[in-house]
């Protein structure tokens, strides 16, 4: 992305994949791709760099629109994020112009609630090739073995303590965490949430 500068101000963004006329003079689009930096820049022509600094995981923060800065004694133009705002959290219900809640109620989901939906596929998803073993013990009487229901039950386990580590999270940055990967000193790559057991 660039910017024209134009008597010290941003007059425009052109992207770079066709012509631009300044003044009197007309350029070819070769000019993004063949030309310096500096030669450019002679021209009021200028590189957009993004400044990501404020910039935070769209999964659960709102980043604001990006402001632009022209600075003349650096010869930059920037492109800023303001400060983020963290997405709800917790499940609330849909309200009017007023204030006042919707009739019938309408509840916006919360990020424990939409986590915690993830998690509950990932469980039904990992039970639902072996749910034929429960089908025939009940249909049959043809006893699953022990693993499977050891297995099963462990599964489950694991997805009732995601969720209340989920629904205990203080705030948007101790549920992110809870999913982020690190790497440990054994070199492994975990997350704070866990993992469900394999079978």
């Amino acid at each position: 992305m660039f910017a024209v500068i134009t008597d010290g101000s941003i007059t425009s963004f052109p992207k770079g994949n066709k012509g631009i006329k300044i003044g009197d003079n007309q350029y070819p689009a070769a000019i993004y791709t063949l030309w310096t930096e500096s030669e450019r820049n002679a021209i009021g022509i200028y590189t957009v760099v993004i400044n990501n600094t404020n910039k935070k995981d769209e999964e659960y923060y709102t980043n604001t629109n990006q402001t632009y800065a022209y600075d003349a004694d650096a010869g930059t133009v920037t492109a800023t994020y303001g400060t983020a705002t963290a997405k709800a959290i917790a499940d609330a219900n849909a309200v009017d112009e007023d204030g006042a809640d919707l009739d019938p109620v309408v509840v916006i989901e919360g990020l424990k609630t939409i986590k915690k939906r993830v998690i509950d596929n990932q469980c039904a998803g990992i039970l639902a090739p072996s749910d034929w073993r429960v089908i025939r013990e009940q249909e049959t009487g043809d006893a699953m073995d022990s693993d499977w229901k050891t297995w099963r039950t462990n599964v489950r386990k694991k997805c009732n303590a995601m969720q209340t580590l989920i629904g205990n999270a203080a705030n948007v940055d101790a549920l992110a965490a809870l999913f982020t990967y690190t790497e440990q000193e054994d070199k492994s790559v975990t997350r704070p949430l866990g993992e469900f057991p394999e079978k």
